[in-house]
């Protein structure tokens, strides 16, 4: 039927003036003629009559402007007689034509004009005067207009533009299928078969889209021509469906928009007449288009086009409001002018008055659909249901798809698409009685899919930082520095994982970004931003797998997993964890590297482990709770929730339980045996939302706080993005402080509120900058405003609720209000009730038993004091268990509960753990209370739960604070309590008798005597006898010992000594009389097996081992006698040579005979040797005698003789060494001798010395000295020989090893052209490292050694400020944290020696110095921080200050600084501390502020201003430290300088408390603690020293000089014994205290000493013959002969007158002279 205009117009033709705001403008060409019919009769007075025809230019998209319409005006050919120019009420312009051939001339030409794009205005002929033939004259014109456009399209540059594209495709082809008839590798031949397969592919969607485009054409042609002989078949579908008459506008439209879709190509425009053809012939079509097809865009304009559903309106569903609303803004865009005006709606809301019949096309959430189908289940109005996104397989989804499934049969005319990127057609179409599926190739490049797995393992999500977020960023960087240009994409799991990835991504020609759903808008927007120069590396979560599509990028990095939120119908527990993704996910992030051009995929996992996933995600319906499911399909009648046809069941268990919670609720009930909705329920079922948030906002309707009701019901979905908190470190403690000051004291749920309310107070315009400010997310608080308005829309239209405006709570001002939000709160989470266990942020959750802590961002810990009582939003468990969205409730309110909870109120009160604080205990007797890994605290507890029948009782020690906290009913406490006392009396008793061993000296072997040393620094037993004190065992014991036991070691797992890895330990006891009984126990039966007990002559602890570098010598001597022959082994052709070569051959000085052995062809029998020969002596003359090779030489031997023992070996070897070995240290020997005991049939004894490697001239002749020699005891053919080799070894730890290793290397390396040198490196069972070194010279080794000794010992810092309390705190949890961040960031390795309170570093020098520098800064800065601290909780401060210091003086203290000028305050909110930096003297004044604000809104008791006092200095305590024994409080400084004047001052043992009244021994753990291993040795060798001087005569020390010996004197009633000393080897009478001198008495002895003469003097008394030399007084005797006597002076003596000569000759001249005789 054609158009016609009738004389009548309707109102849309006629239009008002337009009003004085828009303005009139008017122009009027003077001397213009028009154009006139000849038909037409003259009209009269011209001007004064309305124009004939008036045309108006509607405007479009484009910008107006003035210019732009005049010159477009101007163009016109034939202008028009005037025109009004108003850009209102969608017009440009009215043109005003008094003749009809003008004024059809100009529609024509505007609409070619518009065509060929001269502009975009819809002109519009308005007639006053209507003649019919007018219509037709026009319609013909405008018909041959866009008929010779559409055919001039059809060979137009769109066409030939992809014409030229399937030429460039078909020659492309054609080129790889000349290369797959050449002999390739197989590879290759696989590349070029894929590759022709994607291009037979693309070649085929060109044809596709051309041929589309022509139909298209050819359809818009025969609707202008009027053709009639289109195909009107059954199956035939036209792509365009036109009305009566011609829509000149809307033919434009679908012709510009037919040219965009042949442009763009989309995928799914190719496919459109088959999509539409099955559409057509089927109800139901499952329609899989991969991403970037435009299947959701597209579907609805098809079916829209072609009339398939157009009676009716095509409604198109989506998972999320913000997608619908931006698909149907889409699609408005892109067919703007094809359909009538609001044709295309978008529905974000349900109403139940909501209609489709003013719709064509309508969007809506598939949850808003579902409420329309419970309001109407005919869905009347709705011709098609078109379901997008279904891989999402939302809650919501899966119930629409199955309610939709039962409305087909009714109604048989509707069509239902489903449509996906991803989801498992097969099951939808099986689902779906076995419907058709279409299958629509994506428009993505190709994607080379590379695996690249990384060994990460398990993914249970323990760790704070799991390795393969470290594998990530490592091929993210090797990606960048050896791919081309290109963004890169990793995808990780979480906020956390994404923003340390960007921080520890380093690339100067790269940019991080981070991308996840806590961002802001504007934050997310960096990633679409274009970074000249720079290369994008964006680390995201599964955000951008579906929800952004990013350009430019090439790279994705696909970790393979995600973190999921499950929830566990068995323990009502949401669990997130990490977990594998799924193929389907898998092919959509590798899909994101091909949106532009080719791209590549690394898969951080096997392609085994891809084909292990599932293929598709788990529907949502089997992964949360099950409630609202439950209440909507119950309220569509249904009896039987678990016979509903769900597209996946969900578990019966989780079915049961929600019917459990909505029975709890109060939603439904049981009505014989049928679950019926109650008055609430229906109420509920209507609004469609979780039913505790429908429980909200009805609780608090009746309560008067609807407005509440509403707020919380909207933003508890949103508790966790409410609050920002993400950057460093600093924005972070930003964002907690700023939270603080809206933390309410009941919990997270009141905070919200809290929250809410003062964000709606902003004005609109300032809201933002408020939540910057706050660190609050305003996308989140808008998006709950949305659903704030929604709910209150929905109640007031469905309901009709009044919704009230204004607030009746107020956080700040306690009211009944908070009881009643309480009562409501706790009714919607009636079955989430928690009690506090008593334990530290552990809850009991009453339904399970579990016990859970409050998760960290709950606003509870604010607060110094836990409620008693609390309900939770979730349980959630990640690597911990977490109680989620927690707010407090009042314990009275849990008996009002209808219908009761489930479990027993007054059994739960009863069951709370009462808390017992022991105090007053030192650090280590809690340490050793609680043992290795608290292993002894464990078994304590495990066995207090097993006497007392409760698996909650816990023990818990603060080693901090010295406190132990008992955990435990009321009725079990006593029980808990003794055994605990129990405990730790007995650790106190240990402690009390606890002594180390110590050696007097540090000689040879074991010989050296031994002292107990012990608290008060006393010497409580010196064994000089060498009896045993100690006995190693396999098993603890303690029986039979009369509690002597002072010391019990446990050996570790890894020993270095064979013999004692079989070892349990060794106990030391305070007698050798005790360690004699306790051997005696060797044999007994205990625990079920036998004890093997055995005296230790080991010292633990107390014998030093080498404090330098060693080298070692073995040396080795004959035990078995020679048989006088031995036999050569050689070549058995050399044989004839040799036996020639040993003729007459004399070794020894004996002539040897040599013959060919009987028993071997290659050996020779060399006899007649002397039998004191050793092997090496005789073959250096054998290999002298023949130029042959001799291959080997041995001795035959005979029977051992009789050897002494290894000890005096030992001391014999040492007594020979010593005394060429000069002492360094007077304690210590410089160096040591070991002798192996020899197996039986061993022919050498052996023995390893190790020397001083600083002495290594020295070792080298105390080495030959001994060569050669025979010990004492032993025959003269057991002679001493050395090896010329000499060893040493060194040992690197992993963790250093692993930062020297370059160093290491390099100085191995420099040693590989030292000659005679050979070391060999390997790695030990343990990850250590073993470095063996052999040379040839002692000074070799100990050259060799001195680097790498420098480089094992690394460097120990040394600096001034760094005190031992500053030291001490490397200790705690922040110095283990500053020590690993610092090793992390320098690649070193730190060592913290606690014994002599020293740090070392290792590593190269320059990684040393700068881990140097900055361990110093970080440590002095810590110590800082603790010496300012302020502490904002404690047992006498309210448990809200935190809050009221915030709320004073704002989350960054602004107003405390103001009030204390100079202070640099922080607040670290999890801790509830203020740290103060700078001056320590503002500490009090701080202090005294929030100590005012704390009065001012508690009751708080007075605390003292001074802290205690040191008994010692009587000052306040610094860096104090506890006594263990006592418990009494220290300087620690001032305990140590008492210990050195006990040193100095050998009268002040014991050393004892200071404190007055107490004077209790200071223990042994104490001094351990107090003092370094050097000052120890001290203490102990004035506590020796004093030990003898107090003996009473009983001990005495060595007399030999600075010998630190010690020896029993003997008693007046016996006889002298000789002590022979093992330190100087001197002999001592241990009675006279002199020299040994056997067979003479003391008293004798003595005389002699004092006048060795006297003796002489006797004997010369009544004899001549014996006189006194004159000068030298010496006694000279004549015997027989001449009166000549020599002196032994030298002097000659005449023996008649007694004369002194010089000379013989002159004697003997006075001789014959003056006496006459000789």
């Amino acid at each position: 039927m054609k158009k016609t205009f009738s004389t009548n117009h309707t109102p849309h033709f006629h239009r008002q003036t337009p009003h004085s705001a828009c303005p009139v403008y008017r122009h009027r060409r003077p001397g213009f003629y028009s154009n006139h019919r000849f038909d037409r009769p003259p009209e009269r007075n011209p001007p004064h009559r309305p124009p004939n025809f008036i045309l108006k230019l509607h405007l479009g998209r484009r910008a107006l402007n003035r210019d732009d319409v005049d010159s477009l005006i101007g163009k016109c050919k034939p202008n028009p007689d005037n025109y009004c120019f108003y850009p209102c009420d969608g017009v440009a312009a009215s043109l005003n034509f008094l003749q009809w051939t003008d004024a059809r001339d100009a529609v024509v030409w505007f609409w070619e004009s518009r065509i060929s794009g001269g502009h975009d205005f819809t002109p519009e002929l308005i007639s006053n005067v209507m003649v019919p033939s007018d219509t037709v004259e026009l319609e013909g014109s405008l018909r041959r207009v866009f008929a010779s456009h559409v055919k001039e399209l059809m060979e137009g540059k769109e066409v030939k533009k992809w014409v030229e594209e399937w030429d460039r495709v078909s020659k492309e082809i054609s080129r790889v299928v000349s290369l797959l008839g050449k002999p390739f590798p197989i590879r290759v031949q696989e590349q070029n078969i894929q590759m022709k397969k994607g291009l037979d592919e693309e070649k085929s969607l060109i044809e596709r889209r051309l041929k589309e485009f022509e139909f298209a054409m050819e359809c818009i042609l025969q609707h202008l021509e009027e053709d009639s002989k289109v195909d009107s078949g059954d199956d035939f579908v036209p792509v365009f469906r036109f009305g009566g008459g011609f829509d000149w506008g809307k033919i434009h439209s679908l012709i510009v928009r037919e040219r965009r879709r042949l442009e763009e190509g989309l995928p799914i425009y190719a496919y459109r007449r088959e999509i539409l053809q099955q559409i057509h012939h089927q109800q139901i079509t499952v329609l899989i288009g991969e991403t970037g097809s435009g299947k959701s865009t597209q579907i609805v304009q098809f079916l829209a086009d072609s009339g398939i559903g157009a009676d009716e309106t095509i409604v198109c569903t989506q998972p999320r409001k913000i997608a619908a609303k931006s698909l149907a803004e889409r699609v408005q865009e892109e067919s703007k002018g094809c359909y009538e005006e609001n044709s295309i709606q978008c529905y974000s809301t349900f109403s139940s008055c909501q209609k489709f019949d003013d719709s064509r096309i309508a969007f809506m959430t598939d949850h808003c659909l579902l409420q329309q189908y419970m309001s109407d289940r005919n869905l009347s109005g709705v011709s098609c249901i078109i379901v997008d996104e279904a891989h999402e397989r939302s809650l919501n989804t899966d119930l629409l798809l199955a309610l939709i499934k039962n409305l087909l049969c009714k109604r048989v005319e509707m069509r239902l698409i489903i449509m996906s990127a991803t989801a498992d057609a097969k099951q939808l179409s099986d689902y779906f009685y076995g419907c058709g599926i279409f299958h629509v190739l994506g428009r993505n490049f190709p994607v080379e899919v590379r695996y690249v797995p990384s060994e990460y393992g398990e993914h249970s999500g323990s760790a704070v930082l799991a390795p393969y977020v470290f594998d990530v960023v490592k091929l993210a960087t090797e990606i960048h520095k050896t791919e081309k240009e290109g963004a890169i994409l990793a995808f990780l799991t979480s906020q956390v994982e994404v923003e340390w990835a960007c921080e520890n991504f380093k690339a100067l020609s790269a940019v991080a970004l981070p991308l996840h759903g806590k961002l802001s808008s504007e934050e997310q927007f960096h990633v679409f931003q274009k970074y000249p120069g720079k290369r994008k590396v964006i680390f995201s979560t599964n955000l951008a797998e579906t929800s952004i599509t990013i350009p430019g990028v090439k790279y994705v990095i696909d970790s393979g997993l995600v973190k999921d939120c499950r929830f566990d119908p068995c323990t009502g527990m949401n669990v997130l964890k990490v977990c594998w993704i799924s193929q389907s996910s898998a092919n959509q992030r590798a899909g994101r590297a091909g949106r532009t051009e080719p791209g590549r995929c690394y898969r951080m996992y096997s392609e085994a482990d891809y084909r292990s996933m599932e293929l598709n995600q788990e529907p949502e319906i089997r992964r949360v709770h099950l409630g609202v499911a439950v209440l909507k399909i119950l309220a569509l009648g249904v009896k039987n929730v678990q016979d509903f046809d769900f597209v996946d069941a969900p578990s019966p268990s989780s079915i049961e339980m929600a019917i459990r919670n909505l029975i709890q609720l109060g939603f439904i009930k049981l009505n014989n045996n049928v679950h019926e909705l109650t008055y609430e329920g229906r109420y509920l079922a209507r609004m469609g939302i979780e039913p505790r948030h429908g429980k909200l906002i009805l609780g608090c309707f009746r309560l008067g706080l609807g407005r509440e009701g509403i707020v919380l019901a909207a933003t508890m979905p949103n508790a966790s993005n409410i609050f920002c908190r993400f950057g460093n470190e600093g924005d972070k403690q930003r964002s907690d402080c700023l939270k603080v000051q809206f933390c309410h004291p009941d919990g997270d749920l009141f905070t919200l509120l809290s929250v809410y309310k003062e964000w709606e107070a902003q004005p609109r315009d300032r809201r933002n900058k408020w939540c910057w400010e706050n660190s609050i997310n305003a996308k989140c608080m808008r998006r709950c405003q949305d659903t704030v308005l929604e709910l209150e829309s929905f109640l007031e239209r469905e309901h009709g609720f009044v919704v009230p405006s204004y607030w009746r709570w107020n956080p700040h001002t306690p009211s009944v209000h908070d009881k009643n939000l309480k009562k409501v709160i706790l009714s919607s989470l009636a079955e989430n009730v928690a009690m506090f266990s008593g334990r530290n942020q552990l809850y009991e959750v009453a339904q399970t038993g579990q016990h859970v802590q409050l998760h960290p961002s709950s606003s509870l810990l604010v607060f110094a004091q836990r409620p008693s009582w609390v309900v939770f939003g979730e349980l959630l468990s990640v690597s911990n268990e977490y109680l989620v969205c927690v707010s407090a409730v009042d314990f009275q309110l849990l008996y009002s509960l209808q219908p009761p909870p489930l479990f027993d109120v007054s059994k739960m009160e009863e069951r709370k753990l009462q808390t017992k604080t022991l105090t007053g205990f030192g650090t280590i007797l809690l340490k050793r209370f609680c043992g290795k890994g608290n292993g002894n605290m464990f078994g304590l507890a495990s066995r207090i739960r097993k006497a007392c029948m409760d698996e909650r009782i816990f023990v818990e020690v603060n080693i901090d604070e010295n406190l132990i906290q008992l955990y435990a009913t009321s009725h079990d406490m006593n029980t808990a309590s003794m055994m605990v006392n129990d405990v730790l009396e007995y650790e106190k008793k240990r402690l009390r008798t606890e002594c180390m061993e110590k050696c007097l000296y540090h000689g040879s072997g074991s010989s050296s005597p031994i002292a107990l040393f012990g608290s008060g620094a006393e010497i409580k037993h010196l064994e000089l006898e060498k009896h045993s004190l100690s006995v190693d065992l396999l098993m603890f014991l303690e029986k039979n010992t009369s509690g002597c036991i002072c010391a019990v070691y446990k050996f570790p797992g890894m020993v270095k000594d064979v013999e004692d890895r079989e070892k349990w330990g060794k106990i030391t006891f305070s007698s050798p009389d005790a360690a004699k009984r306790a051997a005696e126990l060797d044999g007994e039966e205990f625990c079920g097996s036998s004890l093997k007990i055995l005296p230790s002559h080991s010292v633990i602890g107390g014998d030093k081992t080498f404090s330098f570098p060693e080298v070692k010598a073995k040396i080795y001597w004959p035990r078995r006698f020679s048989k006088g022959f031995g036999i050569v082994k050689c070549d058995k052709n050399d044989v004839d040579f040799i036996l020639r070569d040993f003729y007459n051959l004399a070794i020894g000085g004996r002539y040897v005979r040599s013959a060919l052995s009987n028993k071997s062809m290659d050996s020779i029998v060399i006899s007649g040797l002397d039998k004191e020969l050793l092997e090496t002596e005789i073959l250096d003359v054998l290999r002298t005698a023949t130029s042959r090779r001799i291959l080997d030489f041995f001795l035959v031997r005979g029977d051992a003789v009789g050897n002494p023992s290894c000890s005096a070996c030992e001391e014999s070897l040492f007594k020979e060494i010593s005394p060429l070995i000069p002492k360094i240290n007077p304690h210590i020997s410089s160096c040591r001798v070991q002798v192996f005991p020899p197996e039986p049939k061993d022919s050498f004894m052996r023995a390893l010395i190790n020397f001083d490697g600083r002495l290594h001239l020295e070792a080298a002749k105390a080495l030959e000295k001994i060569e050669g020699k025979v010990l004492p005891g032993c025959l003269s053919w057991q002679k001493i020989k050395c090896e010329q080799l000499f060893h040493s070894s060194l040992i690197f730890p992993a963790p250093v090893y692993h930062v020297i290793a370059e160093q290491l290397e390099k100085i191995l390396t420099s040693f590989n052209n030292l000659k005679g040198l050979e070391w060999n490196l390997n790695r030990t069972a343990n990850g250590s490292h073993r470095l063996k070194i052999t040379a040839n010279a002692t000074k070799t080794v100990a050259e060799v050694r001195r680097p790498l000794e420098e480089l094992s010992r690394g460097k120990v810092i040394d600096h001034d400020s760094i005190t031992p309390a500053a030291l001490q705190l490397m200790l705690s949890r922040d110095g283990f944290n500053l020590k690993s961040s610092i090793q992390q960031e320098t690649r070193t390795y730190i060592i913290f020696d606690r014994q002599n309170l020293n740090l070392r570093i290792f590593g190269s020098p320059n990684r040393i110095a700068l881990a140097q520098q900055k361990l110093i800064q970080s440590l002095l800065s810590l110590h800082e921080k603790k010496q300012l601290v302020i502490s904002l909780r404690g047992k006498d401060l309210p448990s809200d200050l935190m809050k009221q210091v915030v709320k004073n003086f704002g989350p960054d203290l602004h107003g405390l600084k103001e009030k204390v000028p100079g202070a640099d305050l922080e607040l670290n909110t999890r801790q509830q501390i203020i740290f103060l930096h700078g001056n320590k003297e503002l500490k009090p004044r701080v202090e005294e502020i929030t100590l005012e604000i704390a009065r001012s809104s508690h009751h708080l008791v007075e605390r003292l201003d001074t802290g205690p006092s040191c008994p010692i200095c009587l000052c306040e305590v610094e860096d104090g430290y506890k006594l263990e024994g006592c418990g009494h409080l220290f300087c620690r400084l001032c305990l140590v300088e008492q210990c050195e004047s006990a040193i100095k001052n050998q009268g002040s043992f014991p050393i004892c408390c200071a404190h007055q009244g107490c004077g209790d021994p200071i223990l042994l753990t104490d001094f351990r603690t107090l003092l370094s291993n050097d000052k120890l040795d001290e203490l102990f060798r004035a506590s020796l020293g004093a030990f003898v001087a107090s003996s009473s005569g009983t001990y005495r020390f060595c007399p030999s000089p600075d010998c630190p010996s010690v020896y029993r004197v003997a008693d007046s009633d016996t006889a002298s014994e000789p002590f022979v000393c093992g330190a100087c080897y001197s002999e001592t009478c241990t009675k006279c205290h002199l020299e040994y001198h056997p067979y003479l008495s003391c008293e004798r002895y003595r005389e002699l000493k004092d006048d060795p003469d006297s003796s002489l003097k006797e004997w010369c008394k009544g004899k001549e013959q014996v006189k006194s030399c004159f000068a030298c007084g010496q006694i000279i005797e004549k015997i027989d002969g001449c009166n000549h006597v020599e002196c032994k002076c030298g002097k000659h003596v005449c023996w008649v007158c007694l004369e002194i000569f010089t000379s013989s000759d002159e004697c003997y001249d006075h001789l014959r002279t003056i006496h006459m005789t000789i």
